[in-house]
């Protein structure tokens, strides 16, 4: 896949990344299906987002010349990814947070050579302060978090991986899995997948209950019976003919998930996909519990944002109504990639307290409730 331009410097900085047979989880499973997943924890910044952040500083380098400033408002995973590849190529960088960002996220952005403003106790106050600070300074560009086709296509690179990486025998997974807030990874996913010619593979998104704009934005095209929440209001996006689910209130603790409104463009490539985009909602305390099952796994620390992906691996009746069994019998192996997408900001404090609230919630009993492309489903605690 081409990914630079014409006097670009250098080549990728994203790592090619492990595509892992996970034994742990596909011992769980139905006996022909094998879990791989793609650890993108292991980039850099730990997270997916430097594929597609560093293509598009690597881009605007290549068009501005060393003057070059990229200007990011972002308190986590973006601006780390931005930060990162601007150290990787000596361009300038400014991060514009909001208040309440945590001081190791804030330390590791000033190890990484950016330099720091904090302004406003929310995140569209720090990106219309950037935005104010890209207009006054010819050499800025304002780095997207999301929305912006270099993004996907430097994301679409982990596909081209994957189909390398896959087994010999293999010649399309059964499904794709990632975790899904405005839909920069999703629309990357659905790029490289066109590439490659898996455009009939399923991709099912995942997010959480407090924080699904993009699920409740394919509810409000896909389902005329659709009612928004309270805390929902929909627009009409005439540019892509779709509708946007806008939530005035985050209140998931997947705080990487918090988009607002997702990816117009993206939304419709989703809509119109040959394979489908199936999207789910989870309470936050199954992604808790995921993330905790995944450390003793896996011995890794990942994010809610990152362990909602994983979900349907650790809940078998999830798994069977996403993914239904072929109606004949088959010895051939149904492999299913799932994107570990990583992120920074998780700690050992903070799984001591996803254990503490997922204890208190296993203790009042009864299931949980997972939306599935508009249908309530019960699964086990």
């Amino acid at each position: 896949m081409k990914t630079l331009p014409p006097g670009a410097r250098a080549g990728k900085l994203w790592l090619e990344t492990p595509l892992l047979y996970s034994s742990h989880l596909s011992q769980r499973l139905e006996s022909n299906l094998a879990v791989y997943l793609k650890l993108e924890n292991l980039q850099p910044p730990h997270s997916y987002k430097y594929r597609g952040l560093s293509l598009f500083v690597q881009y605007k380098l290549a068009a501005h010349g060393e003057s070059l400033h990229i200007i990011c408002a972002s308190g986590g995973n973006a601006g780390l990814a931005a930060a990162a590849a601007c150290q990787a190529l000596g361009v300038k960088c400014t991060i514009y947070l909001p208040e309440g960002v945590a001081p190791a996220t804030r330390e590791y952005l000033q190890r990484l050579g950016a330099d720091l403003v904090v302004a406003g106790s929310f995140f569209l106050e720090a990106l219309r302060a950037a935005e104010a600070a890209v207009n006054i300074d010819p050499n800025a560009v304002l780095a997207p978090a999301y929305d912006d086709p270099l993004l996907w296509q430097g994301h679409a690179s982990m596909i081209d991986e994957i189909q390398l990486q896959l087994p010999a025998d293999a010649v399309k997974p059964e499904a794709i899995f990632c975790s899904v807030g405005g839909g920069g990874l999703l629309g990357g996913i659905i790029v490289g997948c066109r590439t490659v010619g898996w455009d009939d593979v399923p991709i099912i998104t995942l997010e959480t209950h407090g924080s699904n704009c993009f699920y409740q934005s394919i509810q409000a095209n896909r389902n005329p019976s659709w009612t928004p929440p309270d805390n929902v209001t929909t627009r009409h996006d005439d540019d892509h003919d779709v509708k946007l689910a806008h939530l005035h209130r985050l209140t998931s603790k997947a705080t990487s998930l918090g988009a607002t409104e997702p990816s117009a463009e993206v939304v419709r490539m989703a809509l119109d996909r040959t394979g489908g985009v199936k999207c789910v909602s989870i309470p936050d305390e199954l992604a808790m519990q995921v993330a905790g099952s995944f450390v003793d796994d896996h011995k890794m620390l990942v994010e809610l944002a990152c362990s909602a992906t994983l979900a349907p691996a650790y809940k078998g009746s999830l798994l069977s109504h996403l993914i239904p069994a072929p109606q004949a019998s088959s010895e051939r192996w149904r492999r299913l990639v799932f994107i570990v997408c990583g992120g920074f900001k998780i700690s050992r404090s903070e799984m001591r307290e996803y254990d503490e609230i997922v204890a208190r919630d296993l203790a009042a009993g009864g299931d949980w409730t997972v939306l599935v492309d508009g249908a309530a489903l019960n699964v086990e605690k």
